[in-house]
């Protein structure tokens, strides 16, 4: 999780310094080409400048959000943030290994899907044993969770 705070962090603190340092320079150097209503540079130095700043406060948000996790406070016995998965794909007859991630960790060619995908959406809250329907852009799938292993046993491994 330090991993994608740190992440988080470093896009914040480069896209301040473009919004406070960078752009104004451009948005400056743009005005003094003349007549603001035609200038091409102008537009997409404050094009640019709105897009920083929307990007800017959905990071802080995120930031906030990650760093509001608790690991101690995710359930023992239940899918969560962290848990590895086993699931049986009941239509295909395939087993699936995932493990629940962020957003920013996510990798699903490398069984890492985010805790807000589909899947990892019907998965949360789940025990071993339990049956679900995911609804996916491949259609509908038919799963069982076979094991579990969460976050605090994965903890008790390293």
């Amino acid at each position: 999780m330090e991993a994608v705070r740190e992440k988080l962090r470093r896009e914040l603190q480069q896209l301040e310094e473009e919004l406070h340092h960078k752009l104004p320079k451009e948005i400056q150097k743009a005005r003094e080409f003349g007549d603001l209503r035609e200038n091409a540079e102008y537009k997409a130095a404050l094009e640019r400048q709105s897009i920083v700043s929307a990007r800017i406060g959905q990071l802080r948000v995120r930031l906030s959000e990650v760093e509001s996790i608790d690991i101690e406070k995710l359930p023992k016995d239940r899918v969560a943030y962290g848990s590895k998965v086993v699931l049986y794909d009941l239509d295909r007859e395939e087993e699936i290994e995932y493990r629940l991630v962020s957003t920013e960790e996510s990798d699903p060619d490398n069984g890492l899907i985010s805790t807000s995908s589909p899947i990892g959406q019907a998965l949360i809250g789940r025990k071993e044993g339990d049956e679900f329907k995911v609804k996916t852009p491949k259609g509908l799938r038919n799963f069982e969770l076979s094991e579990l292993t969460t976050v605090h046993d994965l903890k008790d491994e390293d």
